[in-house]
């Protein structure tokens, strides 16, 4: 393992520092990593911009969950990507196989196709975003871009992270004040922090897919702003026993550190009440080293000048919910949520209702979502999701039917077409606005 250090390391002499202090002019690595995190104390936390931790008994709960995310866990090889470190983990070592005690892993199904094929594309395109992880990278410190096969980028869960949070279950939450899944019905009943501009169907179905356009919002932390997002969410049951599996990109510089769009995935099995993003707690089982859930794209479409996009689809097959990814190169399966998670709960089944866009939260002033464009303005100037269909109980794939819900019009709006009128983008909507107060 390469891994260079620069600047001071007086940092390391105090137990717990390392942890706490800034580490974009370092790679720690991974072993001091574990034993700075087993000796930190909340008082080295205290004090620092940013640390929300509510006390003693908040900040050990954290601490323990760390340690319990590495236990036993061996890296060789890690790197910083963006601001953020990487861990190459072996894939029977990572959390959710261990700590769900799982004997192995599952080998992937083939992915869904929509029933009528797209036609011929033309005219101008948008592009392919590569994943992050390409051979011949390296990190600034001289590290590889990328983990070895048998083994799974983790993005390291670190207690700097979590103080920024009042306690572990915000941290895990969907956002800091918990709910996050769009209503389809009152906007009267949408949790008080969060808007959207999304559009949905019901419809019994095995997942779905969508190309997302990829755009980097800026978020005001200073206004109390907290997330933007793109995203799907294939929902099931309601009330407490509401299930949901999501994923697209987001930015939300509390979680991960940057203020750069990540991909993100989330489950919940509870109506929000448990779950988490990526691999942050038990749930999500990873099986390919090319994409890093959490880590930062490294480029982005521009108002008025070249699009980017990726692919992304879940599809619930022998009983977990696996999730594909394309960016410029092959359609590869990402990994799954096993079945049990959902606990016999409707996920566990089948998914009864599908829905795209974009979410944003606030709580008094809300952020640009999608490129800050309205939905109306279209190509180059607002974000889009594209050819959207989702599996059936057939496992054919059908173009979807979406209802929009645009609750908060005077800060965000979705301008949807169907099939019938898409050409060769399918169902596709452009959505997002740009935010402000009084959403």
């Amino acid at each position: 393992m390469k891994i260079l250090f620069k600047g001071l390391a007086l940092a390391a002499l105090c137990a717990g520092t390392a942890q706490a202090a800034n580490t974009t002019d370092r790679l720690v690595p991974f072993e001091q990593f574990v034993r700075d995190t087993s000796a930190a104390r909340l008082s080295t936390f205290q004090g620092l911009a940013g640390t929300r931790v509510q006390n003693e008994a908040a900040f050990n709960e954290m601490r323990q969950h760390v340690l319990s995310l590495y236990d036993g866990v061996r890296v060789d090889h890690s790197f910083m990507l963006d601001t953020q470190v990487f861990d190459c983990v072996p894939v029977a070592q990572q959390p959710s196989v261990r700590l769900l005690g799982l004997k192995g892993v599952e080998a992937p199904p083939a992915p869904s196709s929509p029933s009528t094929p797209f036609v011929k594309e033309s005219g101008e395109q948008p592009r392919a975003a590569a994943s992050p992880l390409e051979r011949g990278k390296q990190d600034p410190f001289g590290n590889e871009l990328r983990c070895e096969s048998g083994t799974i980028p983790m993005r390291r869960v670190t207690l700097e992270g979590l103080s920024r949070f009042e306690s572990l279950r915000h941290f895990l939450g969907k956002g800091p004040d918990g709910a996050g899944r769009p209503f389809s019905g009152s906007s009267a009943l949408a949790p008080v922090t969060h808007r959207y501009a999304h559009a949905y169907q019901w419809a019994y179905n095995y997942g779905g897919e969508s190309r997302l356009n990829l755009w980097s919002p800026p978020i005001n932390t200073g206004a109390g702003q907290i997330f933007s997002l793109s995203q799907h969410w294939y929902v099931g049951g309601s009330g407490a026993a509401l299930q949901t599996v999501e994923g697209g990109w987001q930015v939300y510089p509390a979680l991960y550190g940057t203020t750069n769009a990540v991909t993100f995935i989330y489950f919940t099995p509870d109506n929000y009440t448990t779950g988490c993003y990526n691999l942050d707690c038990p749930g999500f089982v990873q099986i390919n080293p090319n994409w890093p859930l959490g880590g930062a794209w490294s480029i982005y479409s521009t108002f008025g000048g070249t699009q980017y996009e990726f692919r992304m689809q879940w599809k619930f097959s022998g009983g977990n919910w696996w999730l594909f990814l394309q960016g410029n190169g092959t359609f590869d399966a990402v990994g799954y949520y096993p079945g049990s998670l959902y606990r016999g709960g409707q996920l566990s089944q089948f998914a009864t209702e599908i829905d795209y866009g974009g979410e944003t939260v606030g709580p008094d002033t809300f952020p640009p979502m999608g490129s800050g464009g309205w939905g109306g303005w279209g190509w180059t100037q607002a974000a889009y999701q594209r050819a959207v269909f989702y599996t059936d109980l057939a496992n054919a794939g059908q173009w979807s039917s979406l209802t929009s819900a645009q609750p908060s019009p005077s800060c965000y709006s979705l301008a949807y077409t169907p099939a019938s009128s898409g050409g060769d983008w399918g169902t596709y909507f452009f959505f997002g606005g740009p935010g402000g107060w009084g959403c």
